[in-house]
């Protein structure tokens, strides 16, 4: 399944994207680090790219999960993936994401991750989404502000991050609060803020865009 929305394109990712996939990740390893997933053993040894790939095809096939490279005018250039789908009587799923630093801040993400809910809700049925997000993380935080994810609480030591167990805060939105789709209510306040930009720009002689991210 390959998702579109001007240059930003939503695909499965690739064996042949492991160059690519290795550069980004390497470059942003610094940045990543204190919000990346790791390991309580430490001895324990990280996946290869081609087990990762492996892994994320079963379980896609599976209806478990939803790998998604993230290209940007044809680069990879990070991932949206929902885990832990869930059918039946829940039908839910969680979203993570990561994006390289030399592009954040464009709103990039918030459109990937609304183009992610809105094929889980509106073409393969699922009811709730969810994000957990370190407090820290003011980046990843904006993005479901911006797109209207409700706060559901704190959960305690939930998930070992950068050498240790972390606290995450806990956002989600049913497909019933987002009737139309996110992407289309996204687009809309993104053009909005926009136009606010463009009128402050005008009365002030300066770009506000640092205000505004």
């Amino acid at each position: 399944m390959t998702l579109v929305e001007g240059p930003i394109v939503l695909r499965p990712l690739r064996r042949r994207d492991s160059r690519a996939w290795r550069a980004a990740r390497a470059a942003n390893a610094e940045w990543l680090a204190p919000w990346e997933a790791t390991h309580p053993d430490t001895s324990a040894l990280a996946p290869t790219y081609g087990q990762m790939i492996r892994s994320f095809t079963r379980e896609a096939r599976a209806g478990r999960m939803l790998p998604f490279a993230l290209d940007v005018d044809g680069e990879l250039v990070g991932q949206v993936t929902v885990t832990g789908m869930t059918w039946g009587s829940l039908r839910s799923g969680q979203i993570g994401y990561w994006i390289d630093r030399r592009v954040a801040g464009r709103g990039i993400m918030p459109t990937a991750v609304a183009m992610t809910v809105d094929h889980a809700f509106l073409t393969l049925g699922l009811h709730r989404m969810e994000v957990n997000i370190r407090p820290e993380n003011q980046a990843s935080l904006r993005v479901v502000h911006k797109l209207g994810f409700r706060p559901e609480g704190l959960r305690r030591a939930y998930l070992h991050i950068d050498g240790a167990w972390r606290d995450h805060a806990t956002f989600a939105v049913t497909a019933d609060e987002i009737r139309g789709g996110m992407l289309p209510r996204w687009l809309r306040f993104a053009a909005d803020l926009d136009t606010e930009r463009s009128s402050v720009t005008f009365a002030t002689g300066r770009d506000s865009s640092a205000t505004h991210r």
